[in-house]
């Protein structure tokens, strides 16, 4: 927790430096552009209500327009360098301010700033989207949001650094803070159809596709697996990936062997005595489909079905199978006791190792959190 909140000031930090050093950078290349020096296009200067349903208001707002029709400009340059784009909607300072496209929203300091050709996105929040370029049909609420996308398409990020580092990769949905952060943060553009919904979802994946996660820090140790489902806080695995395993509401942190299995609260490890109407399921490798075990405990035959359903406070219909022999009784529990016993050591070897894991991780970004600190100026006052 502490580490992952340490890594995201680290990240906000430095964006608000680049993003304080793009800004300048921006202006003084339109600076040094002609057509930027001329006078400007709308007359009078900025100030309220234009021809074409055009609302421009605030230090060169939608300066440049000419025929784009349906825009609104609010705040220091907005929408300037908008000609012919239409339906752009802009409030805060540099928002929108290269756009030359239509059907864009920016709401929030420098939101959507360096958009040229990317239409129908949203931003709101400071710094949403701020790199996109020609990225389409995202949609970023929350301050740093998709911070770092540039042509990634059809993601969707509702939260604080919401899948900051995505590049490239397209049709994400992170829902919480910081969700999917990490994603596609190499912009190799291998982390697709993702969907992250809880704070700190998905966090670590970078390469991985098509993974499920829903409940606070779910899936953390996804990198680059893929088709994994994880339904419950922090429920996942302590390897570092894995694929097509659905985990839902599982304490057993990494039990099993992982590809196609599945662990289920409440169902894992929760022995019963097989007889009544309670029956052993199994799974046909061969089809995939479940179905009662017919084994040596059943006698060779399937047990028979109550009539009907019983309720709360019904017994079970007539007709259901002997019990099972005591002897036979007692060794199953001895099995079952020795399988809690098996795995409850294993809990502890991994909890182990998670907290030398956490703590490694939270001493390299002290240090590197040390290492960004600037270094100290001095300053002499002068006669």
């Amino acid at each position: 927790g502490q580490n992952n909140e340490r890594k995201i000031k680290l990240m906000k930090n430095r964006s608000n430096l680049t993003i304080f050093t793009t800004i300048l950078s921006v202006l003084a290349c339109i600076g040094l552009l002609p057509q930027m020096q001329a006078a400007p296009d709308v007359v009078p200067a900025p100030d309220g209500c234009y021809p074409g349903f055009t609302t421009a208001e605030g230090c060169n707002a939608l300066r440049h327009l000419t025929s784009g029709a349906g825009n609104t400009g609010v705040g220091w340059y907005s929408l300037f360098a908008n000609t012919t784009g239409s339906y752009n909607t802009g409030f805060g300072a540099g928002t929108l301010v290269l756009n030359t496209a239509v059907d864009n929203t920016a709401v929030g300091a420098a939101a959507l700033l360096l958009n040229t050709s990317g239409t129908g996105g949203t931003a709101v929040g400071t710094d949403a989207l701020v790199h996109n370029d020609s990225g389409n049909f995202n949609d970023a609420v929350g301050a740093f949001a998709l911070d770092s996308n540039t042509d990634g398409f059809g993601n969707n990020a509702f939260g604080n650094s919401a899948l900051f580092f995505n590049v490239i990769g397209a049709e994400n949905t992170a829902l919480g803070d910081v969700a999917l952060a990490f994603n596609d943060s190499t912009g190799s553009g291998l982390a697709n159809n993702n969907t992250a919904v809880g704070a700190g979802a998905l966090f670590r994946n970078v390469d991985g596709s098509e993974n499920t996660a829903v409940g606070t820090g779910a899936g953390p140790n996804v990198v680059a697996g893929t088709n994994n489902t994880y339904v419950g806080d922090f429920v996942g695995t302590l390897a570092p990936d894995e694929s097509g395993t659905i985990r839902i509401g599982d304490i057993s942190n990494g039990n099993g062997a992982g590809s196609l299995a599945c662990f289920i609260g409440g169902i894992f490890n929760n022995f019963q005595p097989v007889g009544g109407s309670v029956v052993e399921v199994t799974l046909n490798l061969n089809t995939d489909e479940l179905g009662w075990d017919i084994g040596p405990s059943q006698r060779g035959s399937a047990p028979a079905a109550p009539r009907s359903a019983p309720g709360r406070r019904n017994k079970p219909q007539a007709g259901a199978r002997p019990a099972v022999p005591q002897r036979q009784a007692f060794n199953d529990k001895v099995e079952k006791l020795q399988a809690v016993v098996q795995l409850q050591q294993k809990q502890i070897v991994a909890l182990t190792a998670q907290l030398k894991e956490q703590a490694a991780q939270i001493q390299k970004v002290s240090a590197q959190v040390e290492v960004s600190k600037p270094a100290p100026q001095v300053v002499t006052n002068k006669p």
